[in-house]
């Protein structure tokens, strides 16, 4: 059994697989780490490895304090991928964007996917249907967007995300929500019809903290699974194991 641990730039993510199946998934903040861990080794006794990806600001020694316990992996650029990277940055891209990429690789072989990450950022990353990895684009998300408008105005009010009635609000809060949730599904749907202008066909793989938000508002077919990521990190451990 394997312990896939993602930390965000928000929230910490994690969840116990046995091969490929998801047993548990949970999301807790960094303070919690150490109790969440331990609680969990406790509770799984049968994992044998953790496999931590890390965008966020945190100490690699912490994980190592359960070495004598379990064994740790780190995902790093160094990692095996299925796929080439053709980002003239290489090194600049985000390690769940590299694993993102190789869970859209090895689940949907031999096609286009896009993959579409809506969390603190929205990244969208594309790997066409000869495993060639060819960037993306990056946004703010919706967390984000509310704040930088309460922060950088003089009197717009922090809000918590919530379908706008109508598209025209009809007061400063309703106008604020449409304008973020509208204008991000505008954004996902603009973006996905630009790529489809290029490559006729491809499969759209929507997860992220705020997937299911957004699924439902989209125009275009997608997969959408909050889960992606970690099922992704899971089968990049083991694709680094053979």
């Amino acid at each position: 059994m394997l312990l896939a641990i993602d930390v965000g730039n928000t929230r910490i993510k994690a969840a116990v697989f046995e091969d490929n199946t998801l047993l548990e998934a949970i999301a807790f903040y960094k303070k919690e780490l150490i109790e969440k861990i331990e609680f969990i080794l406790e509770k799984h006794s049968e994992i044998k490895s953790i496999v931590i990806a890390s965008v966020g600001n945190i100490d690699k020694s912490v994980f190592l304090t359960f070495e004598k316990k379990v064994s740790i992996y780190f995902i790093s650029h160094e990692s095996q991928f299925p796929f080439d990277n053709l980002y003239t940055t290489p090194k600049t891209l985000g390690i769940d964007r590299l694993i993102l990429a190789t869970g859209a690789t090895l689940q949907f072989p031999n096609q286009n996917r896009l993959i579409i990450d809506v969390g603190t950022c929205i990244t969208y990353d594309f790997v066409d249907e000869y495993n060639q990895y060819l960037g993306g684009a990056i946004s703010p998300g919706i967390r984000l967007r509310y704040e930088s408008l309460h922060q950088f105005t003089a009197k717009l009010p922090l809000l918590t995300k919530t379908y706008p009635e109508y598209v025209i609000g009809n007061s400063t809060e309703e106008s604020i929500h449409s304008g973020i949730v509208n204008g991000i599904t505008l954004e996902i749907d603009g973006f996905i019809n630009q790529y489809r202008a290029q490559y006729a066909k491809f499969i759209i793989i929507l997860t992220g903290g705020d997937a299911e938000f957004l699924a439902k508002r989209l125009k275009n077919t997608i997969f959408a699974n909050s889960n992606f990521l970690l099922e992704s990190l899971n089968q990049t451990f083991q694709y680094n194991q053979k």
